[in-house]
């Protein structure tokens, strides 16, 4: 490769200080002044190329494409491939009449609100093995019934959003699971065994399984979401993206949607496996070692793209479709995910940005001067740090690789404050990443609900921020506990007691509202 500009022309004085945040702050901030997430990413952008290039226009230019666009799209061509190839296969079943039949069948087995959206959250939970495939699978499935009982898309992107990432951090089989080993392997310690005895601990995950159901089932909403929960009940206004009503096909059945998503469920699967060696590689055998070397970026698009083979031909053979229409809905599907692409192009952009500025550095930095005089309380500020660096550059992975090789030092002598103190890193991770504008899985979760990128965050940011709240509490009496039994009930005593007080200070329900009939 030839020397570049963006090899020379680089300014240091920005390098590895609080500006390095800078340009991801300004790009959130706009976006939720603005509700423009595409043009303040690139503001974002541009602002953290122009202090990577010491403000020089050329270098800055370099920069943006050479260092941002080019290994964006390079780094996610997988997960790009594999948004194109779910929105054809979902246009498919929707030409078939597919989803309008589980629309029907699901309206007359699921008869309420809450659970429509308790059977979002059980799959949810159910696709535990990648927060990608969890956010899209889930979305694809639930869109036709959250909508037949008036639940927002809102509210469907936070059920989708709290079950990808948080339950993916507490299974110890998901690609998530393997990426944690992989840090933690690196610094001479049993990866899955820190990571399976770093669960008890991680309360932001598992008290945001108590909050999620609690909020169904005591039936209320508060903030934005209370807002975008009564216009789709009262008025049918689900926020959804664009029109995606299903086509009523009198031949489709039930299974022109199960099918093919169970499909991709067993192809995605089986090409995670494959990928990590489970048949006969490195793995031989062992499911809990193939997860950890898979790749979901190449594992992911070899699934879909059996499964919508089998899709195409399965539906053109009972002659739900044909093939002109067939056809017409690759072109559709790829289409419906330009969107999610742009912005998910944009937030990598913005995150190699961030790293080139050393934001990991700086942040690295402020947890290591914390350490002396705070060590009971250490956790608890690991884990607001962890937050704030999830949130502003919108990746958990990097996040806990950051900290990770930070926190172990500190608590070498000390096991038990480790296992919480890794806890802390990976419950920070996730709460900061769960609600980030620049968040890929975040991302992920509104193409899946098929609603508006801005919307999605500002409606499930102060669900986040609760229970973010509730975990740094939990947090703070695990550094002087120390002991899961005592700890986890009293965190979820703490997060009902939360919902109970929400509920009847600020919390509104749509119980009193006529329902909306199309």
């Amino acid at each position: 490769m030839s020397p570049s500009l963006t090899q020379k022309g680089r300014d240091v004085e920005f390098v590895n200080t609080a500006w390095a945040l800078a340009p991801a702050l300004i790009a959130i901030v706009l976006a939720l002044v603005t509700k423009e997430v595409y043009v303040s990413l690139f503001v974002g952008i541009v602002m953290g190329a122009l202090l990577v290039a010491g403000f020089n226009p050329v270098t800055t230019l370099d920069t943006i494409v050479g260092e941002g666009i080019v290994p964006a799209v390079a780094d996610n061509a997988g997960i790009f491939i594999f948004l194109v190839v779910l929105g054809m296969l979902v246009a498919l079943v929707n030409s078939a009449g597919g989803a309008a039949a589980f629309g029907r069948w699901a309206g007359t087995h699921v008869k309420s609100r809450v659970g429509v959206q308790i059977a979002s959250f059980v799959l949810g939970v159910l696709i535990f093995v990648d927060d990608y495939f969890n956010c899209l699978t889930v979305g694809s499935v639930m869109r036709p019934l959250t909508d037949s009982k008036n639940v927002s898309r809102a509210k469907l992107a936070f059920i989708i959003d709290a079950t990808a990432a948080p339950i993916c951090m507490i299974a110890p089989v998901s690609s998530w699971a393997a990426a944690v080993s992989g840090v933690a392997a690196d610094l001479g310690v049993n990866g899955i065994e820190l990571f399976i005895n770093a669960i008890p601990f991680n309360f932001y995950s598992l008290l945001m399984i108590v909050f999620v159901v609690g909020l169904i089932f005591l039936n209320f909403d508060y903030g934005p979401m209370a807002k975008a929960e009564l216009e789709a009940y009262r008025d049918g206004k689900t926020g959804a993206l664009e029109e995606d009503t299903p086509v009523t096909n009198p031949k489709a059945s039930l299974w022109d949607m199960l099918l093919p998503i169970i499909v991709l469920i067993i192809c995605c699967i089986g090409a995670m496996l494959y990928v990590g060696g489970f048949f006969g590689g490195d793995a031989n055998g062992d499911v809990i070692a193939a997860f950890g070397n898979t790749d979901a970026f190449t594992a992911l698009p070899w699934g879909s793209l059996i499964a919508v083979v089998f899709t195409f031909l399965y539906l053109i053979a009972r002659r739900v479709l044909t093939l002109k229409t067939a056809s017409e809905s690759f072109v559709a599907g790829f289409n419906a995910m330009v969107p999610a692409i742009l912005v998910l192009t944009f937030a990598v952009t913005l995150k190699n940005m961030t790293s080139l500025l050393g934001a990991d550095v700086f942040v690295a930095g402020l947890v290591e001067g914390a350490a002396p005089g705070l060590f009971n309380l250490l956790p608890a500020v690991i884990f607001l740090v962890a937050v704030f660096l999830g949130f502003s550059t919108g990746t958990s992975w990097g996040t806990f690789g950051i900290l990770i090789p930070i926190v172990m030092p500190i608590f070498a002598n000390d096991p038990t404050l480790l296992i919480i103190g890794i806890s802390a890193c990976l419950a920070g991770a996730v709460a900061g990443d769960h609600c980030s504008p620049i968040s890929d899985t975040t991302v992920m979760s509104s193409a899946g609900a098929n609603m508006k990128h801005v919307d999605h965050v500002s409606t499930q940011l102060p669900y986040v921020v609760t229970m973010a709240c509730v975990s740094f509490v939990m947090f703070v009496i695990a550094g002087f506990v120390q002991n899961a039994f005592i700890c986890l009930p009293i965190g979820v005593v703490l997060t009902l007691a939360t919902l109970v007080v929400l509920k009847k200070t600020i919390g509104k329900s749509v119980q009193d509202v006529e329902p909306y009939k199309s």
